[in-house]
């Protein structure tokens, strides 16, 4: 059955918000983004924003899952061509951690991300990658080709590792120098667990 027009709208709506933020806040930031500027760019009320979002932060929230997904698939692409499954884990961590050069990843994600939201980790994509990368674990653990280890702390420390490498990368002064530091740094601890 088709959607209702008023669903159509409201979706529509929510597309034109979600859409103007992630230029406001990638060009201005989130603190420096009005939500009178955002709602007239998306050519809305501020209560389209409330309703859709309760407020600027659930709008950012937002931003933050349509990025996740986006980088979810990027680094899945990334990995689509690895011819072992140790191959696919380290290309999808280092993919993630470059992402942390693309000017929107890093100040919407990297930066005003966990400064507004707090704790990345807790964020409903990171938990989607979290129970992704517990899988991959627990496939490789079965295979043998780790060492015995706890899936779950092997995941967590695997996506911590890759999230705080891009942090750093993000938050330097010349990430483009740090770049290759992290993913040596996390290439090195993630072959620890290999057998």
């Amino acid at each position: 059955m088709r959607p209702t027009r008023r669903a159509d709208t409201m979706e529509q709506n929510r597309n034109r918000l979600i859409s103007a933020a992630r230029k406001a806040f990638a060009e201005k930031g989130f603190a420096a983004s009005s939500m009178d500027d955002l709602t007239a760019a998306a050519g809305l009320t501020r209560g389209a924003l409330y309703h859709n979002f309760g407020d600027k932060k659930g709008l950012l929230a937002a931003v933050i899952d349509q990025l996740d997904t986006e980088m979810v698939s990027r680094a899945k692409a990334a990995g689509a061509a690895a011819a072992t499954d140790w191959d696919r884990l380290l290309a999808e961590g280092r993919a993630y951690i470059e992402m942390a050069l693309d000017p929107e990843v890093q100040r919407i994600v990297l930066r005003d991300g966990p400064a507004f939201l707090g704790d990345p980790s807790q964020w409903p994509g990171q938990n989607a990658c979290l129970q992704e990368t517990i899988l991959a674990v627990k496939k490789m653990l079965a295979d043998h080709s780790l060492k015995p280890v706890d899936a779950e702390a092997a995941a967590r420390l695997i996506n911590g590792a890759a999230m705080n490498a891009a942090l750093w990368v993000a938050a330097s002064e010349e990430a483009s120098l740090t770049l290759p530091k992290a993913l040596a740094a996390f290439e090195l601890l993630l072959s620890g667990l290999r057998r």
